[in-house]
């Protein structure tokens, strides 16, 4: 038996836009600190000392959309990566958990799993772990674990529990789930010190999981037997079989299972909750990373090349320019290479109005940024206009673009730094630093870096469509149509 950690990678963080966008969500964000949330998540347990071992690698269950992003981000820290499960389509927390429960039970039915959203800061780990180790104790004699933060604040962003009597030392009964509350409810639950916020985190054994949500929904149990039945290895990854999970329903772990537990005793699976004080944050929106922040002795918080001047309790984040500002108070400032948004803190969860604005104007700034991640490394379209694009392009040692072809555009390669392997139509040749070379329009091409050093290059598309979609692959090594 052994303690599992499971990753679920899904979610967008619209109220964290600019910076957070549908193809690159707040998990795979450095925003607190240098590791990202998700690399943040995956060493949440490192030097855990509880009764059971962890095992060596976590499992992570996110969107195929930002699938080489995430391994990249597990391989820089040190975890391998052959447990990705990847959805082809979102059905909430409750699926995802399924997924991950099967999979484990395959070769560990008791074992234990530790589900932690990877969007999530947990500032003191010792006493993460402390709360973990005391859980682990309930999960393994079958009961399903909650994690319930110790209000800090009468806070209406979060839903809440309300804990019973305490069953074992640190471990109580579930009295209630209640939703998120209106701002003198909210009061009420931390004067009377009985209600815990819900962490969204969660402990149970992969066979209790199964057993419950089989009692429960049998549906979701069985579209997600028949999903993993039908996956298929691909590089890093498991690909979740889409036909049979599309006809999965959705539904969240508290709905699907936790909060009908207690009215299903027959099942022998009785909730509880940790009640824990660890510097949690779900990190929901700019003014939440403003109190998680550094800040001045003018309660100004900054990241990147950012100027004040009389100003104060405000955030900043800037990214590929400096950003001054001067008698304000209060503002929250993101600045990307492609959108400015400036909020003023206490209507940061507004923000998500404008994401839905933009999606419905079809604005590319929602869906992803400027540079974009592959995995043989990454581009920045750094110019555009009447047909023509210039791009900057980073290729990893080692790695190659798709044998490839283009209908409506030709390109011309200038390369910067490194050695490039260039196929182009029948030729193979190497340019290096300075040198350059013409793909002519519908022309076979690949382009690789045979060195043990970055590839940069600066590419210049000309013609009547710069579309990404204008790309017919021949041959790619990561699997990609």
């Amino acid at each position: 038996m052994n303690l599992n950690l499971v990753i679920l990678s899904g979610g967008s963080g619209t109220r964290l836009w600019p910076l957070s966008r549908e193809q690159y969500p707040k998990q795979l964000l450095a925003l607190i600190g240098d590791d990202t949330m998700l690399q943040q998540t995956a060493t949440r347990l490192d030097g855990f000392s509880g009764s059971l071992p962890v095992a060596a690698e976590p499992i992570v269950v996110c969107n195929e959309e930002y699938r080489f992003i995430t391994a990249e981000q597990m391989r820089a820290i040190g975890r391998t990566s052959s447990r990705i499960l990847l959805e082809p389509i979102g059905r909430n927390t409750a699926p995802a958990l399924t997924l991950a429960a099967l999979s484990v039970a395959r070769e560990d039915e008791d074992g234990v799993l530790l589900v932690m959203p990877a969007d999530h800061v947990v500032r003191d780990r010792e006493a993460f772990h402390r709360a973990v180790a005391v859980g682990l104790e309930a999960a393994k004699e079958g009961a399903m674990v909650t994690f319930g933060i110790v209000p800090e604040r009468a806070e209406t962003g979060y839903g809440y529990i309300r804990f019973g009597s305490e069953c074992s030392p640190g471990v109580c009964e579930v009295a209630a789930f209640v939703e998120k509350p209106d701002a003198d409810t909210a009061a009420e639950y931390v004067a009377c010190g009985a209600y815990l916020w819900n962490s969204g985190l969660f402990m149970v054994r992969a066979s209790a999981w199964l057993k419950a949500i089989g009692h429960f929904n049998p549906a979701m149990l069985a579209a997600c037997e028949a999903s993993l039945d039908a996956a298929v290895r691909d590089i890093d990854f498991v690909r979740i079989g889409r036909s049979t999970f599309e006809a999965c329903p959705s539904d969240s772990i508290d709905y699907a299972v936790m909060e009908k537990l207690a009215g299903a005793p027959e099942l022998g699976i009785a909730p509880r909750v940790v009640p824990m004080s660890v510097g949690w944050s779900d990190v929901g929106a700019w003014d939440a990373l403003w109190a998680l922040a550094e800040k001045d002795n003018t309660g100004n918080a900054a990241r990147g090349d950012v100027v004040f001047e009389d100003t104060t309790d405000s955030l900043v984040h800037a990214t590929s320019r400096m950003v001054a500002c001067v008698g304000v108070d209060g503002l929250v400032v993101v600045e990307t290479p492609d959108a400015v948004m400036v909020a003023h803190k206490d209507r940061t969860q507004d923000v998500k109005k404008i994401v839905a604005r933009l999606k419905a104007d079809k604005r590319s700034q929602v869906y992803a940024h400027r540079k974009i991640h592959r995995p043989w490394g990454c581009y920045d379209s750094i110019d555009n206009g009447q047909r023509f694009q210039v791009k900057h392009i980073q290729v990893k040692p080692g790695a190659a673009l798709s044998l490839q072809m283009h209908h409506h555009r030709a390109e011309h390669w200038i390369v910067v730094s490194g050695t490039a392997k260039v196929t182009r139509g029948d030729e193979t040749f190497l340019l290096t630093e300075n040198q350059s070379t013409y793909i002519p329009l519908g022309v076979t091409h690949r382009l690789e870096n045979p060195g043990k050093l970055m590839l940069e290059m600066i590419e210049v598309q000309s013609g009547s469509y710069l579309g990404e979609d204008d790309i017919v692959r021949f041959e790619d090594t990561y699997g990609r149509k």
